[in-house]
């Protein structure tokens, strides 16, 4: 990622937009429910978008890849990653070392392994051995519980047990979904986050239920190191620029 150095740190509270991609399209769902989706297009010409406004990284999710188990929209991601000059992280379907580090190799910045971490901790000590802060461990949660599988499945432990286990094994960030607020556009909650943060020494980066630039603040005021965006940023709640002006540090 272009925010942070080589320890993994962000040096500044980074807005990432998200790119989740479903049936070759862009879509963003509501909690994480299939059949809520809202379509947005082409994966390239949105991540562009992204860019030319002002993106320093982009967050890539294969969703089909997520419910499936394997990658779904590999043809869609690797356009969008032929066409960008800005770091990637890519999550939904990882379910191997392999197929980690193969994506790393391909151009893909980090890996963001979510079920594969749950079911197999020591997955993440594999990629990071050879492939040093190129893990972020998704942890979405429902109701204060870690859930898998595309969010159907609970993995019997909570985001803070899971991001210390995940610390000590390398993983070079942890990203926090509150699937509780996810794609609803009501708000966020950032105690959940502020937990997480107090827990760990890796960076929390934040997502879901971000609708108003006040939630920006919020989060980043809860120790959260970046935030991911979806619906907000497209349906126009506010731009880009706007997020990450509302940020910035007086000059």
């Amino acid at each position: 990622m272009t925010s942070d150095d080589a320890s993994g740190e962000f040096e500044s509270f980074e807005v990432i937009p998200a790119v989740d991609i479903q049936d070759g399209e862009v879509v963003q769902l509501v909690q994480g429910e299939r059949g809520t989706e809202k379509r947005y297009g082409d994966p390239v010409e949105a991540a562009r978008r992204w860019i030319d406004a002002g993106a320093e990284t982009l967050h890539l999710v294969d969703l089909d890849g997520a419910f499936e188990g394997e990658r779904g929209n590999a043809a869609a991601i690797e356009a969008v990653i032929d066409a960008v000059d800005v770091p990637t992280q890519l999550g939904g379907g990882i379910r191997t070392a392999e197929g980690a580090i193969d994506l790393l190799e391909r151009g893909v910045d980090r890996v963001i392994l979510g079920t594969a971490a749950v079911e197999n901790p020591e997955i993440v000590a594999e990629i990071s051995e050879t492939h040093p802060d190129s893990v972020v461990v998704s942890l979405d949660a429902k109701d204060g519980e870690v859930v898998v599988e595309g969010w159907t499945e609970g993995a019997g432990i909570s985001p803070v047990e899971a991001a210390e286990r995940y610390e000590e094994l390398g993983a070079a960030a942890i990203l926090f979904t509150n699937v509780d607020v996810e794609g609803r556009l009501e708000g966020v909650a950032t105690d959940p986050v502020r937990e997480l943060v107090d827990a760990t020494e890796i960076p929390v980066i934040a997502s879901g239920g971000v609708a108003t630039l006040a939630d920006v603040r919020d989060l980043e005021d809860a120790g959260a190191a970046a935030v991911v965006i979806g619906s907000a940023l497209y349906e126009g709640n506010f731009t880009l620029a706007e997020a990450q002006a509302t940020v910035e540090p007086d000059e």
